[in-house]
């Protein structure tokens, strides 16, 4: 007995492309660096980020409650609200029990952590907000959400890393195809661009140092990367099975045919130097499609412009897809947002499915030498996708593959 699909049915996003999906498609089309200098982060010797524009938030009710919420959380409320109305969906009629909610994230309320520990130490701990540990939990942006949206079925956070975001995706699915919900809402959100976490990333070797150039700092696959630029976002895709999309009149953006993922159990942070375990992530994926590598036109890679894991991707995808389907990677435009990312190139992913066009990776002419791989560069290219994969990878050794196609 085949399984049900699972439709995307609507996107919404935050980056620092813009607020809202339409604008960060435009930007990341156009490979458009977002990364610049970061005022926060003044003294380091990485200085510059990818950071969300600033948005109002112009409901009464949840104004009064941004006391009690982290950035990543409120980031997380945009892009789901955005969701929500992109796939013609009322909270106010939704069988509510019915509704589901998961959110990677993977570093939760770290601007919370950082600004609170500060003021103890220099205030003293009756200074400390009683909403401190709501405001860092990881978990709260998924508790808010439905929260916010009387979203009643279950609801959790996945916490993978990098590959949070397309975690929260694999798990939604097999929510639905397990009957739990009809809809769930899943994504991923991230917002800890501070200077603790980005002091650790730059001790660790993982950050560029073009602070000359920081708009050029994020060069997914190019010779000369030195490392990642460090970004906040969140993504929310809502997602249903194909009938009950239909039996409300709403078409599918894509469906989510597969998902995979392995884990490297080889370091702490690097990955495998051939891509050798991400390798059984992908090909679950495609087992779980019932798909062949020979059937994907396209791979939306996880590439965040760090020497080492680009290359040990970019040996993957060669190996895997020798008949060289196109590769892009959003970071260039778009900086690594760490839990978020797996969300929101899923819902670039499924832009690119429905507009026949894959965005470039910005930054670079062309991709290393070494790596055999069809990179999409300087222009975005005219291209029918029925079939994309999406990588995620996290320390840890956590890797995810999801697999979109055409509805």
């Amino acid at each position: 007995m085949s399984r049900p699909d699972v439709a995307v049915t609507g996107l919404g996003a935050v980056t620092p492309a813009g607020v809202g999906v339409e604008e960060t498609w435009r930007r990341v089309r156009a490979g458009d660096s977002t990364a610049r200098r970061d005022g926060e982060l003044a003294g380091l010797a990485v200085d510059f980020s990818c950071r969300v524009p600033e948005f109002a938030v112009t409901d009464r009710a949840r104004r009064r409650q941004l006391w009690r919420q982290d950035r990543f959380t409120r980031l997380a409320l945009a892009a789901a609200d955005e969701a929500v109305r992109d796939a013609e969906l009322d909270p106010r009629e939704w069988d509510a029990p019915r509704v589901g909610v998961v959110l990677g994230c993977g570093l939760g309320g770290a601007r919370t952590w950082e600004a609170e520990f500060a003021r103890m130490r220099r205030e003293g701990p009756e200074t400390v907000s009683p909403a401190v540990i709501p405001m860092l939990l990881p978990n709260m942006a998924a508790g808010e959400v439905a929260l916010a949206l009387a979203a009643r079925g279950p609801s959790l956070s996945a916490s993978t890393a990098c590959a949070s975001g397309a975690s929260a995706l694999a798990i939604a699915r097999d929510w639905l195809l397990a009957g739990l919900c009809d809809v769930v809402l899943a994504g991923g959100t991230e917002a800890a661009v501070t200077p603790l976490v980005v002091a650790g990333f730059q001790q660790a070797g993982a950050l560029s140092r073009r602070r000359d150039e920081p708009e050029a700092a994020s060069r997914p696959f190019a010779g000369d990367s030195d490392g990642f630029v460090m970004a906040e976002a969140a993504a929310v895709l809502v997602l249903e099975r194909a009938e009950h999309a239909r039996a409300r009149g709403v078409r599918p953006r894509a469906l989510l045919a597969g998902c995979g993922a392995s884990t490297d159990a080889l370091h702490p942070t690097a990955p495998h130097p051939e891509g050798r375990v991400a390798e059984l992530a992908v090909a679950a994926a495609l087992a779980d499609a019932g798909l062949e590598a020979g059937d994907v036109d396209h791979v939306n890679a996880h590439a965040t412009s760090t020497p080492q894991g680009d290359a040990a991707e970019a040996s993957m995808i060669g190996r895997v897809f020798g008949h060289g389907p196109s590769v892009t990677s959003a970071k260039g435009a778009l900086g690594h947002s760490l839990g978020a990312a797996g969300a929101v190139e899923a819902v670039l992913t499924v832009l690119t499915i429905q507009r026949s066009l894959v965005p470039p990776t910005a930054n670079v002419d062309a991709p290393d030498a070494r790596f055999d791989i069809d990179l999409v560069t300087k222009t975005a290219r005219e291209q029918r996708v029925a079939v994309a994969v999406s990588n995620s990878f996290g320390f840890g050794g956590h890797n995810v593959s999801v697999v979109l196609r055409a509805a």
